[in-house]
């Protein structure tokens, strides 16, 4: 039987990207993540906590957890819920919820720039 002759192995030069992850605290607990912005912007664009949470495949208890705590860090709640019923309940974020999520996201995209335009600093580490 002939034995395969193993070809060298190659090492590919793969692009770096920096990336990096946002979050705010408060009293040192976290007050908005990636997640609980992304739950915030469904609940807006749906009015529901139950269908932001099925359009991000979440949980309802993931959901409602991550919003109760985002509720309970700010000094009023990010999002107004009201329980279901005849009518169906709903959920729509108050003005300061808007005005965290867009600052929020703002900030992402600031740092994001920021990172593209750096270039590549462990280049010379290679």
């Amino acid at each position: 039987m002939k034995s395969k002759q193993m070809k060298p192995r190659t090492v590919r030069s793969r692009p770096r990207l920096l990336r990096a992850r946002v979050w705010v605290e408060v009293d040192g607990k976290p007050a908005m993540t990636d997640a609980g912005a992304d739950l915030l912007e469904q609940i807006a664009v749906c009015g529901s906590l139950s269908e932001a949470a099925r359009r991000l495949r979440f949980s309802y208890r993931r959901a409602w957890m991550l919003l109760d705590g985002i509720n309970r860090r700010w000094p009023i709640p990010l999002v107004i819920t009201a329980t279901g019923g005849k009518r169906g309940g709903g959920a729509q974020l108050t003005e300061l919820g808007q005005q965290v999520l867009g600052t929020y996201r703002d900030l992402q995209l600031r740092l994001e720039h920021l990172l593209d335009s750096a270039g590549d600093p462990f280049k010379h580490l290679s």
